[in-house]
């Protein structure tokens, strides 16, 4: 996957790739506008949509309710570093849910890319290229 950044004023960053173009902004304590979300609310956000979209799905394909489904995610910093630690997901299941798949649907989420991502992270290659 191929992303372009840009900068299109102040503390704002897009990022273009495919058909899509993602806006982030910084906090105005942060010189930023507030307009968009930042990249690490982003980062935190896509956690919590990867593993809903496996919620969802295995909602779908065993014909499941969907209503009052969903994903709750909290993240815990620690206070000296300000890195996340641990990351909590509540998976929202609807009044009924078979208790037979309650442990399926974790593994389910278990399959989330962005998560199995984080257990093993890519190694990091950065240049520089002057215009």
């Amino acid at each position: 996957m191929d992303v372009e950044v840009y900068f299109p004023g102040n503390k704002r960053v897009f990022a273009k790739f495919g058909d899509f173009v993602v806006e982030t902004d910084q906090p105005t304590k942060y010189g930023g506008d507030a307009t968009a979300p930042t990249p690490f609310e982003m980062f935190i956000a896509s956690i919590a949509t990867c593993a809903g979209v496996f919620v969802l799905e295995f909602l779908q394909n065993r014909a499941l309710p969907t209503e009052d489904a969903g994903v709750f995610l909290r993240a815990e910093r620690n206070v000296e570093t300000h890195l996340v630690e641990v990351v909590h997901l509540l998976i929202k299941l609807p009044s009924g849910f078979p208790e037979r798949y309650r442990g399926a649907v974790v593994r389910a989420v278990e399959q989330c890319s962005v998560k199995r991502h984080l257990d093993s992270p890519p190694r990091f290659d950065i240049s520089v290229e002057i215009a």
